[in-house]
């Protein structure tokens, strides 16, 4: 089985002094080898051509056969690293709570601990008769999500 160590350093080299960035590297028992990447601009599909050649120079598939996908991090794609985080501030996401409960709200920043989204939430003030919207900035610690996700509207 491939190293997924010696791979993930490998990749990390080669994508260093770019602006593209490794997000996620899975190796399955059966060798199947899935490369997720990201860019702060966009990641287009000649270079995720040219970085599967330079994994396949450096690990010989006739020393180890294994299968090879690399790819870029999609659009609605869970956020897995803190550099989408921080690529993201200012936009809309959708977050998912451990809790099970979902919000919506631009992301305002992240840091290494936790990460803040300002959400328009309806709450009712003592003695109103009908709700009012108000922003509500929720910090979230980034092992209290399930998911954090770009948030698509039409």
């Amino acid at each position: 089985m491939i190293d997924k160590t010696a791979l993930t350093a490998f990749i990390e080299g080669r994508l260093e002094n770019t602006d593209l960035y490794l997000v996620d590297v899975e190796v399955t028992p059966a060798n199947e080898i899935r490369v997720e990447i990201d860019s702060d601009a966009s990641v287009d599909i000649d270079r995720c051509v040219e970085l599967t050649r330079e994994i396949e120079q450096e690990f010989d598939r006739d020393v180890e056969d294994y299968e090879l996908e690399v790819g870029s991090a999609g659009l609605t794609s869970p956020f897995k690293v803190l550099r989408q985080y921080e690529k993201n501030i200012g936009n809309e996401v959708e977050v998912l709570a451990a809790d099970g409960r979902k919000y919506r709200g631009m992301l305002r920043e992240a840091g290494p601990e936790t990460f803040t989204v300002v959400c328009e939430e309806k709450r009712k003030p003592e003695g109103a008769k009908r709700p009012v919207v108000e922003k509500v900035e929720r910090i979230f610690a980034y092992g209290d999500v399930k998911y954090t996700k770009y948030l698509l509207q039409f």
